[in-house]
């Protein structure tokens, strides 16, 4: 009997499916493929950081139709939704006056993957990926475990631009509940491709660390 493929969106709605209003969430350890950047995420080296990301994701998927093994554990799945961790430049944050330039922001982005890839089994994907799509940003990947722990989060919907309401929101949740946002840098979890949705619907997951 087939095993049912595992969807994100149906089997890890905790994580990635929250309701307009903050909640309190812990967090446990991922793994993750990511690659750090500055700048405006509006401009060309954005996308391009993006574009990177997922050719090695989607190997990882396909291997068992591409190369005729499953790695030990392997299990279909739907491949996760982009997330960024997002802060401002040192220099920033000297003169920082609530008023955000998107050319001093500091991201890392990455795709989460299944508990089955293991560093080795990365490294193999990761050269085989290096051969069939050369791309000079596939160095500056990282295949890590990240462990954010007791965060607050919501869903927000609307303009990446009108997220600044949303925080407000979260921040004021936190207060109420005697807990402090560690500091301003903040996790977003795409739900939605703003290259085909319109500001006003996109959907993704606000998230930041209290203590």
């Amino acid at each position: 009997m087939k095993t049912p493929k595992h969807e994100w969106r149906k089997k890890e709605k905790t994580f990635y499916l929250p309701k307009a209003k903050p909640e309190i969430i812990d967090i446990p350890e991922f793994k993750f493929i990511s690659i750090e950047g500055a700048g405006n995420p509006n401009g060309k080296f954005f996308s391009d950081c993006i574009s990177v990301l997922y050719p090695i994701s989607y190997a990882i998927k396909m291997t068992p139709k591409t190369m005729k093994i499953k790695p030990n554990g392997y299990f279909d799945y739907t491949v996760y939704p982009l997330e960024g961790v997002w802060d401002i430049t040192d220099e920033a944050k000297k003169t920082f006056n609530g008023q955000l330039n998107k050319d001093d922001l500091v991201f890392k982005i990455m795709i989460r993957q299944p508990d089955f890839v293991t560093e080795a089994f990365y490294q193999e994907m990761f050269e085989k990926t290096k051969i069939k799509k050369p791309d000079v940003l596939l160095d500056r990947l990282v295949f890590e475990n990240i462990k954010e722990g007791k965060c607050i989060q919501m869903l927000h919907i609307g303009s990446y631009d009108d997220e600044p309401t949303s925080f407000k929101i979260m921040e004021e949740f936190a207060e109420s509940k005697n807990l402090k946002r560690q500091s301003k840098v903040h996790r977003e979890i795409y739900l939605s491709d703003f290259r085909k949705v319109a500001p006003e619907k996109l959907k993704t997951v606000l998230r930041f660390k209290v203590e």
